[in-house]
């Protein structure tokens, strides 16, 4: 009789797996990033990457981060990936955990509270010190719910071509 593996992966480094895959969607030339939320009974209840809003072109879109005028910039118009997980799933996500390849702004924790998850895992913190961050902090432990820098295995996820 043979013994199961041991050398699988754990809950954590699965959803944050799913998460990275996710960022991989993503457009944006500079910033890429995936969300990805889990049940309590670890089962995916939806995942979301950076873009453009459904149903316009992003080829007619701007991109960058500066542009010949101040509407000409992407962060004007980008939904982040926490934002788009929440908004497009298709099931409750309240009491699920929010697992994010790029610490969330204020804007998306705003989303993260009012849409009832109770904990967030983060991969990277792009701008820790930043007024953005600090204030997501804020409105996180005002709100109460945790958030945690991942500890696990980053996977190496490459598309082969």
């Amino acid at each position: 009789m043979s013994q199961k593996r041991t050398d699988y992966i754990k809950w954590d480094e699965y959803f944050m797996g799913v998460a990275q895959l996710s960022a991989m969607r993503s457009k944006d030339p500079s910033t890429q990033v995936g969300a990805c939320v889990a049940s309590p009974d670890h089962k995916v209840v939806t995942m979301g990457y950076n873009g453009m809003p459904v149903g316009l072109d992003d080829d007619e879109m701007p991109w960058g981060k500066e542009g010949k005028d101040d509407l000409d910039n992407k962060y004007l118009y980008v939904c982040h990936a926490e934002f788009n997980a929440i908004l497009n799933s298709y099931a409750p996500v309240k009491g699920c955990i929010l697992y994010v390849t790029m610490f969330p702004c204020n804007e998306c924790a705003k989303a993260i509270i009012q849409s009832g998850i109770k904990e967030v895992v983060y991969m990277t913190e792009k701008y820790p010190d930043s007024q953005m961050d600090r204030a997501s902090k804020r409105l996180l432990l005002m709100a109460g719910i945790p958030f945690r820098l991942y500890e696990g295995r980053k996977l190496d996820i490459r598309v082969e071509e």
